[in-house]
């Protein structure tokens, strides 16, 4: 078994400086036996990054969408009246209620902190605990995902680091900074998606851009570290070189 000062010496010895920014990812089952998962792995984070530290979490709400692959799948060969009920039953968005979709018990730990703050975005928003929480999440536009004027781009702006927990670099969100990046200007597709508002729950139209796919060995470059975390693998890279792997090559979606 594993408690926060534990963890909190690992992620020491793998270059977690104090005062840093941290966007984190994480499987806690590849992390166990840790007592308390997932409130003693933030207690470890916050003990290792101390008071002028602050932990990122992606908090995305992905069924609140009725153009995502899930809501397509829900409703396929269904009468329009079904697929209208099922339009009917998502939830709307709420930043200081709703929770994460599909972001592992930890992310969700974070989000429910008293004094965390969420980015308002109805599918892609990001949860932050620290003294620049605020800062990173005030602004996520609703017609920009995860690029420049997400909090993405404020983690850019900070010099934050990665830290992958448990999981590999194909959930690393870093990635998606780059992918709107690959193209100016970057395509756009509509979405629509419901939040919470006075009216109750009014639909919004929400384009963003079309994303490309970086190559897989463009992936976990620049100053890359890897370590133990107890029972588990963890990953540290700046996110900045992470988002930075920007330019297009041959091969790579259009």
């Amino acid at each position: 078994m594993s408690g926060p000062s534990a963890l909190a010496a690992d992620l020491r010895a793998l270059g977690l400086p104090a005062g840093a920014t941290v966007l984190v990812h994480c499987a806690l089952s590849r992390v166990r036996p840790v007592p308390g998962v997932p409130a003693t792995l933030l207690a470890a984070l916050r003990d290792a990054l101390g008071d002028d530290g602050t932990v990122v979490v992606p908090t995305q709400t992905a069924g609140n969408s009725v153009t995502s692959p899930a809501f397509r799948a829900a409703t396929v060969g269904l009468t329009p009246a079904r697929a209208a009920a099922v339009e009917a039953a998502i939830e709307p968005f709420d930043p200081a209620r709703s929770p994460a979709q599909g972001r592992g018990a930890f992310a969700e730990h974070v989000r429910r902190q008293a004094d965390a703050r969420r980015s308002a975005h109805p599918q892609t928003s990001f949860a932050a605990l620290g003294p620049t929480a605020t800062t990173l999440t005030v602004r996520h536009d609703l017609d920009c995902h995860l690029g420049d004027r997400s909090p993405l781009g404020a983690l850019y702006a900070a010099d934050a680091l990665v830290l992958l927990l448990g999981v590999d670099w194909s959930v690393c969100t870093a990635f998606h900074l780059a992918e709107y990046r690959c193209r100016r200007p970057a395509p756009r597709r509509a979405y629509r998606c419901y939040v919470r508002g006075r009216a109750g729950a009014p639909r919004l139209p929400c384009p963003a851009p079309g994303r490309q796919r970086l190559p897989a060995d463009r992936r976990g470059r620049g100053g890359a570290r890897v370590g133990p975390l107890r029972s588990g693998g963890v990953r540290r890279e700046p996110l900045c070189p992470a988002a930075a792997r920007r330019r297009r090559r041959p091969g790579m979606d259009g």
